[in-house]
């Protein structure tokens, strides 16, 4: 019988993940052996057929990577051959993707190859960051560790991940609705009340003209108008993803009001995140500092990763090079980085950041939603009224009487 879990390690950490055993007892004793303090046992479900076969075909994705790295790292710390864990955990798994992928590496180090250059067979599943730990836990022989802190680093930047994207979600809806209220307006109700206005044979303001000529072409040349709005929403995504456009859009946003504080906190929390975890793993600073640059998602964090990177291996301290960027480095996250240098717990030092970051962040997400019911209210109710507004002024006018209304 499989059963769900949840439990804590010895040092506090949240672990969750599916053990085999013959009862309820048996697997809370399988998991007590590897020092776990099991807080939810459940019996696993079975899943009706379709969502068997569902299941079955589902490509891998991150969650399972998580899953991966948790299985992977008790294993290797009960003390079980890497290429038997791969083949216990391939035969454990559900999915046919995953588990062809895990025994495709478990032959590849069979046959010699270390684990990091087996895992590179499958970058979109295991990224340069995943390896380049998976390489410092070999060089180190703490394999075991990196496993887990790549769990855990994983699940964090997941919830952290989901947190901002569920967050878009209110308005990516409110867009739409927006969208949708003002081309009702723009190829219907305009067009209608334009026939009685032209019908007057009235002379009609330059606002009414300029809405109405708008309405008709709303509701003559809508496939036109998506084309232009497509072409330039494609060619702004274009030129965001070339070198300069990263340079360029990044530096907008981290000097837009209201937005470069979020970006600034959004970013450091990430700076963060990956050193500590890279840090804590057993790599050089110099190393952690490239990747982190890689993986940030910034071009200005990037440059500054870079810069701190080449300073580091010049001999210089880390909060120094900082210093000279105090537009996009927080005092905070200067002052935690200074302490950790001076106490040797650079890594401890950087997951307060995290925590203190990302509840930050969490914050200023609700705030923002908050805000936005009543910004879109006043922003639709303005725009609605200017379109109306511009249309009826004829009716109220003077001249609209005269000709005959």
């Amino acid at each position: 019988m499989k059963y769900n879990y949840q439990a804590r390690t010895r040092d506090g950490k949240v672990q969750t993940g599916v053990v085999e055993a013959s009862s309820r007892e048996a697997a809370f004793n399988v998991l007590k052996t590897h020092d776990l303090y099991v807080t939810v046992l459940e019996e696993s479900m079975d899943l009706p057929f379709y969502a068997k076969q569902m299941s079955l075909f589902a490509k891998a994705n991150k969650k399972d990577v998580v899953l991966f790295s948790r299985q992977v790292s008790i294993m290797l710390k009960s003390n079980v051959p890497i290429v038997e864990s791969f083949r216990t955990i391939a035969k454990q798994s559900k999915k046919v993707d995953l588990r062809e992928k895990i025994l495709k590496i478990a032959e590849e180090i069979e046959g010699g190859s270390p684990l990091s250059k087996a895992l590179s067979l499958y970058p979109k599943l295991f990224s340069s960051f995943y390896i380049n730990m998976v390489k410092a836990g070999e060089a180190s022989g703490k394999l075991s560790d990196v496993f887990l802190y790549l769990a855990d680093y994983l699940e964090k930047q997941d919830d952290f991940n989901s947190k901002i994207k569920g967050a878009m979600i209110y308005p990516i809806f409110v867009l739409v609705v927006f969208v949708g209220v003002v081309a009702l307006i723009m190829g219907y109700v305009i067009p209608s009340l334009s026939e009685v206005l032209e019908a007057s044979g009235a002379e009609l303001p330059v606002i009414t003209k300029i809405v109405i000529t708008s309405s008709y072409f709303v509701k003559n040349k809508w496939w036109l108008l998506i084309l232009i709005i497509g072409g330039l929403i494609g060619g702004f995504l274009y030129f965001a993803r070339s070198k300069k456009g990263k340079e360029i859009v990044d530096k907008t946003l981290l000097k837009a009001p209201g937005l470069k504080v979020f970006l600034k906190k959004f970013y450091l929390a990430r700076v963060a995140l990956n050193l500590s975890t890279l840090i804590s793993g057993g790599l050089p600073i110099a190393n952690a500092l490239q990747i982190t640059g890689d993986v940030v998602g910034s071009f200005t964090y990037r440059e500054i990763m870079f810069e701190t990177r080449d300073g580091v291996k010049r001999g210089e301290a880390i909060s120094h090079i900082l210093d000279r960027y105090p537009d996009f480095i927080s005092p905070l996250f200067y002052q935690m980085v200074m302490v950790g240098e001076k106490t040797g717990t650079l890594d401890s030092s950087l997951e307060n950041v995290v925590t203190f970051y990302q509840r930050d962040v969490d914050r200023s997400l609700e705030t923002f939603i908050r805000l936005l019911e009543p910004l879109f209210i006043v922003v639709l109710g303005g725009v609605v009224a200017g379109l109306m507004g511009a249309v009826l002024l004829p009716i109220y006018s003077g001249g609209m009487l005269e000709g005959g209304l």
